[in-house]
């Protein structure tokens, strides 16, 4: 639960960065468009402002020419005011084209499409009419123009009015060029509307000559002749695979050896040859796909009104294809650095891998360090090395700026934190336990419950076979958390001691039992004769004495069976002694009751006793007489 309750913490988290950061952008998205709006209605008032001093300065112009030449001083005033109106206009004008080149890196012009193809753009309003507007109607004007089968360029004429400069084709309004429109196109008026009526002459004759009908027949025809060399094509891509796959068939012999990875085979001859085979079938129609995927392009960008959808078909193979290059491009000095870091990682850890294998050789020997902590002391340094060289890679590698790859990296470790808490504690157990060097594979250990031979060592657990060939795997947490018993450590320096107890009434001589002990003892198998046998004598009891018997072995991984022959041979040698081993619940003088004894150690005249009843005469048997 907690780790749902973090979980979920994390994704609302996330969630409401990603939410303050879109409402940042909204936020700055309507603070850049009021910014906008306000400096082009800044530059329309200009325009404003400047329509009004034209219309007073034609006003003013009118009157300087009807005054008479007597009237000196009034035409001198007027022509002030004049000259006055021109300083301010050309004011304004510098102040509308600064803030016209403001706007230009953000305003996006309207497109005025014809025959799918822009011819220019409009960025002002006039009049009602807004950029959009505007370039909806010429188009539509120019749609009805390229369908004039007499259309002639002569036709087209400039009209020069007193704020526009019209383009018109006989009677047809095409359109209207303002002083704003070539204020945006840094051009006079007069000049742009030039610049556009040739622009609408080149495309109204290059739209009457793709839609005649010689035109339309060398299309049909060039499209026939794509059809048949893509048919062609495909017809020979498959018979030059069948050809492949007979040669193939046919010289399979070279495959009679497989692929074999040591002693896997991965793959045998007929698998092999069913593997390439399949090989190329999958190749044969990824070409085939490929050139009907080509030919539409091809067969498209013939006809005009469909060359749009074949330059997107193209863009569809052409434009990832592009990208994928210019990234990798621009990542192979990333690549280079990683290929170099790489390297001199590889080295470091050759150089501790060497030194490993020397330890593990005895060839190089440090005081306090063991043979058997190279490896795993290696296998540390290489982990540490490889998250390092991961650490110092990292920043090299594609997208690891990417904030997606950031917040799954975060994830990734969070699930790999709590997912496999467990798991860590049992592979720091499993070092820790290989620095204690508490026992190693084969020795006879007992740890917790369970006693048997160590089977395997890894980072998680530890296996173990029992004297019933039952592999139990306990956790190396486990392991640590509990005491452990290793039998094999000093067993074949010093021996392992064997030891049984025997309780035998105080009846028999002790020395006596110790010399059947120690004889029982040398007879055992595995038992060592050197250094000798000896008994401990652990308690005395009401009953009887604990006679322990202690006896060396240099084989501890047989000791259910040391233990078995050491009981059998104890109750041989006090029975061919004479010697039972009694039991708490019998007692030494017996009426009536058979030896415990085997037959064959009895003598052959042994009879088993009587019961013995004691006789009571008439005086025993009468009560005494009471005192008078």
């Amino acid at each position: 639960m907690k780790v749902s309750y973090l979980l979920i913490f994390i994704f609302w988290g996330y969630s409401a960065l990603g939410q303050l950061h879109t409402d940042s952008l909204k936020s700055r998205d309507s603070i850049r468009s009021e910014k906008l709006d306000s400096q082009t209605m800044y530059v329309r008032q200009l325009a404003a402002e400047r329509l009004a001093d034209s219309l007073r300065r034609e006003e003013l112009e009118r009157r300087v020419q009807e005054l008479r030449n007597d009237e000196y001083e009034k035409k001198q005033e007027l022509i002030s005011q004049l000259n006055k109106l021109k300083q301010q206009d050309s004011l304004r004008h510098m102040k509308q084209r600064r803030q016209i080149d403001s706007l230009r890196h953000f305003v996006k012009g309207i497109p005025v499409v014809f025959n799918r193809d822009t011819l220019f753009y409009l960025f002002t309003r006039q009049g009602s009419f807004t950029p959009v507007d505007r370039a909806l109607a010429i188009g539509v004007r120019l749609q009805k123009l390229g369908d004039q089968l007499s259309f002639s360029a002569d036709s087209m004429k400039l009209a020069t009015a007193e704020q526009t400069t019209d383009i018109i084709y006989r009677d047809l309004l095409i359109m209207s060029v303002s002083e704003q429109d070539a204020l945006w196109q840094n051009k006079t008026r007069d000049g742009y509307a030039a610049e556009l009526k040739a622009i609408i002459v080149k495309a109204v004759r290059q739209y009457q000559k793709e839609t005649n009908w010689q035109t339309w027949l060398k299309e049909l025809l060039l499209a026939l002749l794509v059809i048949g060399i893509a048919v062609l094509l495909i017809y020979g891509v498959n018979r030059f695979f069948r050809w492949i796959n007979g040669i193939v068939t046919l010289k399979k012999s070279f495959l009679h050896k497989g692929i074999r990875i040591r002693n896997y085979e991965v793959l045998n001859s007929e698998r092999q040859l069913g593997l390439i085979l399949s090989g190329l079938t999958i190749l044969k129609w990824l070409v085939v796909l490929l050139v009907i995927y080509l030919a539409f392009p091809v067969l498209f960008g013939i006809f005009p009104f469909t060359r749009d959808i074949s330059t997107t078909l193209l863009n569809y193979i052409l434009a990832p294809v592009r990208k994928i290059g210019i990234a990798v491009w621009d990542y192979i000095p990333n690549l280079i650095t990683i290929v170099v870091l790489a390297l001199v990682f590889r080295f470091v850890l050759r150089s501790f891998r060497y030194i490993k294998t020397e330890i593990e050789r005895g060839q190089l020997k440090i005081p306090g360090f063991y043979t058997d902590w190279a490896n795993p002391t290696y296998q540390i340094i290489r982990v540490l090395v490889l998250a390092f060289m991961l650490i110092v890679i990292f920043p090299y590698l594609p997208g690891s700026d990417s904030p997606i790859f950031k917040g799954v990296s975060v994830f990734m470790g969070i699930l790999f934190t709590f997912g496999s808490a467990g798991a860590l504690g049992n592979v720091v157990a499993g070092l820790v336990l290989t620095y204690m060097r508490a026992f190693k594979t084969g020795d006879r250990v007992k740890i917790g419950e369970v006693t048997g031979d160590v089977l395997e060592k890894t980072l998680l657990v530890t296996r173990v076979r029992t004297i019933k060939n039952e592999i139990i795997s306990i956790p190396n947490s486990t392991v640590m958390g509990t005491h452990t018993i290793n039998y094999s450590s000093e067993a074949a320096i010093k021996g392992l001691i064997i030891n049984t107890t025997v309780t035998i009434g105080y009846d028999v001589p002790w020395r006596h039992v110790h010399e059947l002990l120690i004889n029982a003892a040398i007879q055992t198998v595995f038992i060592e004769q050197e250094p000798a046998p000896f008994v401990l004598q652990t308690s005395l009891d009401d009953y009887y004495v604990s006679y322990n018997i202690n006896a060396y072995t240099r084989e501890p991984n047989k000791q259910a069976v040391i233990y078995s022959s050491l009981h059998a041979n104890i109750q041989d040698c006090f029975n061919k002694a004479g010697v039972e081993i009694m039991s708490p619940h019998y007692r030494a003088v017996r009426d009536g009751n058979m030896s415990t004894m085997p037959p064959e150690y009895l003598p052959e005249d042994y009879e088993a006793p009587v019961f013995r009843v004691p006789k009571r005469t008439d005086s025993d048997a009468l009560p005494p007489e009471p005192k008078k």
